[in-house]
């Protein structure tokens, strides 16, 4: 029996969070949670911008002129 390559692939996780989906039934527990971890993608993209910043930064002062 062949082996099918896409199952040698690692799975890709659904999202735990889904954007505009209804929040109605979740328990105080779980939108705390939920806001946690929105947080934290916050935080991270804060984080991703920054550096992405300062590479334009570092870039831009080698090449001026």
């Amino acid at each position: 029996m062949a082996i099918d390559p896409e199952e040698l692939l690692p799975r890709k996780k659904a999202p735990s969070i889904i954007l505009g989906e209804d929040i109605a039934t979740l328990s105080e527990f779980e939108l705390q949670a939920r806001i946690s971890a929105l947080e934290s993608e916050i935080t991270r993209c804060h984080e991703a911008i920054a550096s992405r910043q300062a590479t334009r930064s570092a870039a831009d002062s080698f090449f001026k002129r």
